[in-house]
């Protein structure tokens, strides 16, 4: 098992020299082309996904509708995304030095939102890459901070507990 990564944290692709991703800018936000009927009685947000191209040769990335799950709550409901608002990579030539980015429009129960969990599979060269995990909230760092009378933690604190809580539903025997 593998520990999930915290909203903002890069991850690098050990299979693909020089590409790294992450998931980042959780924040409430409305969408661009207005609210879709779907999502009446719930609170959009939005994030975005960064592919950066750190290696020396080219690569073609796709990320799109299908390759990103979104669920919020203690429970993992499933968050409504707006796919006619969201923004994907679809079959771009990344190069060296560069970054494209998608922007993921999505919407829940306000309530909800303190606990984010985003899992994407990225396409690169036609080739899958095995699904990561972000996880992160709205309004996370300042309650975790608020409540943090050290100062330290934040967000990393939020993951080491995240991966702590699945070891713990793995059961005896398994390691992380």
């Amino acid at each position: 098992m593998y520990e999930p990564n915290v909203v903002g944290d890069w991850h690098e692709y050990d299979e693909h020299a020089g590409l790294r991703v992450r998931v980042h800018r959780l924040e409430p936000a409305e969408p661009p082309r207005g609210r879709d009927d779907a999502a009446e009685g719930l609170t959009y947000f939005r994030l975005r996904i960064t592919a950066e191209n750190r290696g020396s040769r080219p690569c073609g990335i796709h990320l799109e509708d299908g390759q990103i799950d979104v669920r919020t709550g203690p429970d993992g409901e499933a968050a409504f995304v707006d796919w006619r608002s969201s923004q994907f990579i679809e079959g771009y030539d990344l190069y060296p030095l560069r970054r494209a980015t998608a922007v993921v429009y999505a919407a829940a129960p306000e309530a909800s939102l303190a606990l984010v969990d985003v899992q994407i599979q990225l396409r690169v060269d036609d080739e899958w890459t095995d699904r990561r995990l972000w996880t992160g909230g709205i309004g996370v760092v300042e309650e975790t901070v608020g409540a943090n009378a050290a100062g330290c933690g934040g967000q990393g604190e939020l993951a080491h507990q995240v991966a702590d809580f699945l070891r713990d539903q793995a059961g005896p025997g398994t390691t992380g």
